[in-house]
């Protein structure tokens, strides 16, 4: 998948209406993406390919993805604060740490599921 602003526009529609308390035990209505960078990295890969970079943050490390060359972090919402990327090559076993199965194919599941939602 070529991703274009509709892609972008389409995944991060996606994943917000696919995180809850089953994607992640940090999840809250306030705020949404916190606890989702592992797990929606992941899921993102699976979709859209590309690399998973990574960031040291002061709580640890945040996950996000790089597709044909740009930087797209779809849990940054979950942040106060500005990060100062570091872009560090990571792997789905790096950002699996921060998830389990259960959680993984939940929002997967959820994910597929609202991009056809979200598909028009």
């Amino acid at each position: 998948m070529e991703y274009n602003t509709l892609n972008i526009k389409r995944m991060e529609e996606a994943l917000y209406h696919s995180w809850s308390l089953e994607s992640s035990s940090k999840w809250s209505k306030e705020n949404p993406a916190l606890g989702q960078c592992g797990v929606s990295t992941l899921v993102v890969s699976d979709i859209s390919g590309g690399e998973i970079r990574k960031t040291n943050l002061p709580n640890g490390w945040h996950f996000y993805n790089f597709i044909n060359g740009k930087r797209y972090d779809f849990t940054v919402s979950q942040f106060r604060e500005d990060i100062v990327y570091m872009d560090i090559p990571s792997n789905r076993a790096e950002a699996y740490m921060d998830t389990n199965e259960k959680q993984y194919k939940y929002l997967k599941q959820k994910v597929l599921q609202n991009l056809g939602t979200y598909s028009n």
